[in-house]
């Protein structure tokens, strides 16, 4: 769901707990926030509990939006300190058990048979090895559909820092791309802060034929 000016109407009339608006609101922007945390914690067995983390924070909070920001933007801020309180709370107690590995976690992540699963699979292989700040700023954009302010509000930064992370992630995205298609070993330079000591997976041949599909909007 992306038309703003309706999902806010939704949150404004849900705050005196009219339960359609807050079943309207939830369902025109469940899909985002699931998206949104998944690509920002890189941990999609967490997705169902982050998100769900979310919504209680948000219904709880509702009553004092003002609609100063579109509510979409407002609930995605609260989604990214959602996932930043669980990134605390998991680095504070050890772990128990690796995470496996990219693909069956993103499979589970996603419904499937839904038209769009095959390349939503095949962009999250490609948005894993950005720098974490580089990645929201793409999904923010590109995948949300957010404007760069709404972004830089959500992220908390300038907005020409998000079009500078939009641009490096576009040119990553656009390298990874153009390596497979040459079929040549080496990968691109991933920059300083990204996943450096991990291989980089070369893009599956899903990826490559759905090029233009997965980097349309790169350019906003």
């Amino acid at each position: 769901m992306r038309d703003d000016a309706q999902v806010t109407a939704w949150a404004l009339a849900a705050r005196s707990g009219d339960r359609e608006s807050v079943d309207a609101f939830v369902r025109s922007t469940q899909l985002d926030v699931r998206r949104y945390v998944t690509h920002l914690s890189g941990d999609a067995q967490a997705t169902d509990d982050l998100v769900q983390d979310t919504y209680l924070r948000a219904l709880r909070s509702l009553p004092g939006f003002e609609g100063r920001s579109s509510a979409r933007t407002w609930l995605l801020t609260i989604a990214r300190r959602v996932v930043a309180d669980r990134i605390r709370a998991t680095s504070a107690r050890p772990r128990l058990a690796g995470v496996e590995d990219w693909q069956s976690a993103a499979e589970r992540a996603q419904p499937r048979g839904l038209p769009g699963f095959d390349e939503g699979v095949a962009l999250s292989e490609l948005l894993s090895v950005l720098p974490a700040g580089r990645r929201e700023a793409f999904v923010l954009t590109q995948l949300l559909g957010l404007p760069y302010a709404a972004a830089a509000a959500v992220a908390d930064c300038p907005i020409g820092t998000v079009r500078s992370r939009v641009a490096r992630a576009r040119e990553t995205l656009v390298s990874l791309l153009d390596a497979a298609e040459e079929d040549t070993p080496d990968s691109p330079d991933i920059p300083e802060g990204s996943r450096a000591t991990e291989p980089v997976a070369r893009p599956a041949p899903a990826v490559r034929k759905r090029r233009p599909a997965l980097l349309a909007g790169a350019s906003r």
